[in-house]
């Protein structure tokens, strides 16, 4: 059979929960896990033993799941556990209620995919000039916002401005907005990751910049993004391991009246916790079939890599899911941040 060796190939995602799924490395991880109806908060501490496993900085990592945004009701309900789970790592940070934050938007505003952080920026309330004229209304913190572009555009390395700013306004916390890239489908902008451990602009579609964090800036950094692109690889990869589970469903409900109802749209396969054989794997995939999901990407990267089609691709729908994706983050910014803030003030 043939032999797949990438070992110095990154298949890319920006998401610890990514990584915890690839490697399987859930016992060694200090977990919390919080269900709600429309919404998943996972909150995961990476320590040094960890780092290498997951190729993942260490420091403590929330993760929000969720269906659909565009849903009034799904909307507030990931609003409120964003909430939440901000002033949680605010206290990880020794956040004080009279300390003062700057929030960055990294990101290019004129390629959608890549909106995110200009983007909630428009929506963050900003009080820093306040503060400055006088006494401000209690309930409020001393907030600034800044927008780097990236290095593409302005010439300069975007850690080199952001640490510019530090030096001239001196916060006690830096937020940094991106968009990220993730190697699951069902992840695609149905995700919010939470990090104290920073972030190195573009590294998900392996464009690194210098690191922005704690260590790189002397200051706490709470990075936020949301993963916005997907690879080529994903996205085959992804669809054979669905096909091989349709067609698991269709064998084990084959006896099933009721079934042949239902459109095939409302079919709801992907829950389905069957599997097929290793026969029947290799009768719909051939050898394909019994390489492992981990084996397929590395195989899909061998074969599209060397021409150049792994491409990076976000859905349809992007510029309408970035709006609200953004109004979300900046909404759930103001009120983790402002305990007076309300969208009508």
């Amino acid at each position: 059979m043939h032999t797949i060796d990438l070992k110095n190939t990154n298949l890319r995602t920006d998401l610890v929960i990514d990584e915890i799924t690839r490697t399987q490395e859930i016992s060694d991880c200090s977990r919390v896990v919080v269900k709600t109806k429309n919404t998943t908060l996972e909150e995961i501490e990476i320590t040094h033993e960890l780092e290498e496993k997951l190729h993942k900085k260490t420091g403590w990592y929330s993760t929000v799941s969720f269906q659909d945004v565009t849903d009034k009701n799904n909307f507030k309900d990931v609003e409120q556990v964003m909430t939440q789970a901000l002033k949680l790592m605010y206290d990880k940070l020794g956040l004080k209620e009279d300390g003062k934050v700057l929030v960055v938007g990294l990101g290019n505003e004129k390629s959608t995919p890549d909106s995110l952080g200009p983007k909630s920026i428009d929506q963050v309330l900003v009080t820093r000039h306040l503060f400055l004229l006088g006494e401000v209304e209690e309930g409020y913190r001393n907030t600034a916002s800044f927008k780097p572009s990236v290095t593409g555009t302005t010439g300069i390395e975007t850690k080199d401005l952001i640490e510019a700013v530090k030096e001239k306004i001196n916060p006690d916390l830096i937020i940094v907005i991106d968009a990220l890239a993730t190697n699951s489908i069902e992840r695609l902008n149905k995700t919010i990751q939470i990090a104290t451990s920073g972030i190195s602009p573009g590294s998900g579609i392996g464009n690194n910049r210098a690191e922005i964090s704690e260590k790189t800036l002397g200051v706490p950094v709470l990075a936020i993004g949301i993963p916005t692109v997907v690879d080529a690889t994903t996205i085959v990869q992804n669809t054979l391991q669905l096909l091989l589970k349709q067609i698991s469903y269709k064998l084990n409900n084959q006896d099933n009246d009721k079934l042949k109802l239902v459109p095939l749209n409302k079919q709801d396969y992907q829950n389905h916790q069957g599997e097929l054989t290793n026969e029947q794997k290799e009768d719909v995939l051939g050898m394909v079939g019994l390489l492992s999901e981990a084996e397929q990407k590395e195989l899909l990267l061998e074969v599209l890599l060397p021409v150049n089609y792994n491409l990076m691709v976000t859905p349809k729908e992007i510029d309408y899911v970035m709006d609200k994706l953004s109004l979300l983050l900046g909404n759930a910014i103001n009120k983790s941040l402002h305990n007076h803030f309300n969208p009508t003030n």
